[in-house]
């Protein structure tokens, strides 16, 4: 399948965003690890969520979870502590070479049985669970925060609470201080000890009702339509954020002023969800350079969008884009280059954009690489690339499935093809 984008003359609209996945997953692993019915409100319904859905649901011997690396981490440690129960857990192709040593190691550490059952480190895994101590545990701090967060939301089942130590730099901090407030409101003992060191005392989380708020992952997308839109009394409303959310990418909101974009919130009182509101501010910089270690799943966005605005850029902290859905350093180098732009790397780590331009293909069509973000922050490029196309468009299912009917809702046109109909 490929879509053909075709923009609005004006971008208005209001736009109800999905859940967040990263509090829902997180919120179904509680649940789950409480034996309680479900009690969500406003639950995530992307891809990642409903294959934890179905595999707490009906509680297969095999658990596929297709490509959802948070899944994999989170089921990995839930199935450790299920005594008396074997599964074997697995996923695509590309998720059986998304490396897994370093939680599977530390569970074993904590006294769980796991094998690996192809490649040494990485899934398919068989899970035999068990009841497991807890204790100290020290693991490298620049692993995959969906590691760590694996294993703090088992802490409070294991005999003795969980002590874990998070050794050198430590990336994604914001991810883990979102599961460590989404165990809070579940009444779990859990926070930093030190700068270093969390402490999860042993104390069953609290069962009852939960509203999952709005996922701000999503809302980059429209910030960067906006940013794009060349109109300045276009207004976009999204629904259901909250001023002050622990989630990491609300930081998308500061980086968006910096490119023109205004936000402003109906109410800002504490957890509460509400309306936002986006505007042009009339302001941008001339250049952007930042680290986005703690909020990776914005790069992509700010990549394409920095780009077709003319603003250079030198953005650091990416070195977990190259273990992703793909290797998203080197699918943006290629994506940019069939527009028109020259993007260099930096140790696997940093990417920068100097203003180098080279021949753009005259219409250019965006792969997308089963990877969900590839497809949702080259979208609103089509503001200033008309007629731009895109690849196997469904792939956006994954973390916001209603996407392209929000984009519907608001003018957009999407012309598509299926393979053989004139693609190329």
């Amino acid at each position: 399948m490929q879509y053909t984008l075709t923009t609005p003359d004006r971008l208005e609209a209001t736009v109800k965003l999905p859940a967040s996945k990263s509090i829902s997953n997180r919120a179904l692993m509680i649940y789950a690890l409480t034996g309680a019915s479900m009690q969500l409100d406003n639950l995530s319904d992307c891809d990642d969520t409903e294959v934890i859905v179905r595999a707490l649901r009906d509680n297969p011997y095999e658990i596929n979870i297709k490509a959802a690396g948070t899944a994999m981490r989170f089921m990995t440690a839930y199935l450790s502590t299920r005594e008396g129960e074997e599964h074997v857990l697995t996923g695509t192709e590309r998720m059986q070479h998304r490396p897994i040593h370093v939680l599977v190691e530390a569970l074993r550490r904590l006294g769980a049985d796991i094998e690996y059952m192809g490649e040494e480190g990485f899934p398919p895994l068989r899970i035999r669970g068990r009841q497991l101590e807890g204790g100290l545990l020290e693991v490298p701090g620049n692993i995959s925060s969906q590691f760590i967060s694996a294993l703090l939301l088992i802490g409070p089942m294991l005999r003795d609470g969980l002590t874990l130590r998070l050794k050198g730099d430590i990336i994604s901090r914001p991810y883990i201080d979102l599961t460590l407030w989404t165990m809070r409101e579940f009444n779990a003992f859990a926070d930093w000890d030190d700068f270093e060191t969390i402490m999860v005392a042993a104390q069953p989380y609290e069962q009852h009702p939960y509203y999952i708020e709005s996922d701000w992952s999503a809302a980059s997308y429209w910030y960067e339509m906006m940013a794009l839109s060349r109109n300045a009394g276009d207004e976009v409303l999204l629904e259901g954020l909250m001023d002050g959310s622990k989630q990491g990418d609300s930081s998308v909101r500061y980086l968006f002023s910096l490119l023109g974009v205004k936000t402003t919130f109906e109410s800002t009182k504490p957890g509460v969800p509400t309306m936002v509101r986006l505007q042009h501010s009339g302001c941008c910089v001339s250049r952007l350079d930042y680290d986005f270690v703690n909020s990776p799943d914005l790069a992509q966005t700010f990549i394409v969008c920095c780009a077709v605005l003319g603003i250079p850029f030198h953005f650091r902290g990416l070195s977990t884009l190259k273990i992703k859905e793909t290797d998203r350093i080197e699918a943006m180098k290629t994506e940019m280059r069939k527009l028109g732009y020259v993007l260099h790397d930096v140790n696997n780590c940093e990417l920068y954009w100097n203003g180098e331009r080279c021949e753009a293909e005259t219409t250019a069509t965006i792969d997308t690489y089963e990877d969900h973000r590839m497809a949702l922050a080259f979208a609103p490029a089509a503001f200033r690339l008309p007629g731009l196309r895109i690849n196997n468009p469904q792939v956006v299912t994954k973390s916001y499935p209603h996407f392209w009917e929000d984009l519907k809702k608001c003018g957009f046109q999407m012309e598509g093809l299926t393979p053989g109909e004139g693609s190329e």
